[in-house]
């Protein structure tokens, strides 16, 4: 399913943008049962925990684009939100911008249903996830839709406005 991402992200020129809005996904993830079971990235040691995601972002970071993730999170955090927010590092050493808003201080925007990367304003994936965070449906569909673009893009803007760096977040 991550194809279409990584697909996007090759051609990618100049942004892209990934909104999260859940507390949870896939729990049955072998790094996210590690992590409920006390392991740590050790950020000293970037060998143990490079892998293949990280060598995307850092690509395409180096051509110049700009890849900024927002995350929409309930506080406290959930468990799966704390492992995210624990692994976080590791997107920012590959070169991707991270930032935090507390879903109170989301109350008055209008954000939609889905999680979604938005690729240089043009291409749109919106991510389908079943109740319990597995993907489901159509997994990822790619979308050009331009009105639809461009309210994707706009809800991620207004997130992103007043949402925390990483380095300043401190989660509740």
């Amino acid at each position: 399913m991550a194809t279409a991402v990584r697909e996007s992200l090759a051609k990618a020129r100049r942004s892209a943008v990934h909104l999260e809005m859940r507390d949870s996904y896939m729990r049955d993830d072998p790094e996210f049962i590690r992590w409920q079971q006390g392991h740590r990235e050790d950020p000293a040691d970037r060998a143990s925990w490079w892998r293949s995601w990280l060598d995307v972002v850092a690509e395409t970071t180096a051509r110049g684009v700009s890849m900024r993730r927002a995350r929409v999170v309930s506080e406290p955090l959930s468990d799966y939100v704390r492992y995210e927010h624990d692994g976080t590092f590791t997107n920012i050493a590959a070169g991707e911008e991270v930032r935090w808003l507390p879903r109170p201080k989301a109350r008055d925007l209008l954000l939609p249903a889905l999680d979604f990367w938005c690729i240089d304003n043009q291409t749109l994936i919106l991510h389908h996830f079943s109740g319990d965070g597995q993907w489901t449906g159509p997994g990822m569909e790619v979308c050009t839709d331009v009105a639809l673009v461009k309210l994707y893009s706009g809800a991620f803007e207004s997130v992103w406005e007043r949402a925390i760096p990483h380095t300043e977040y401190r989660p509740a």
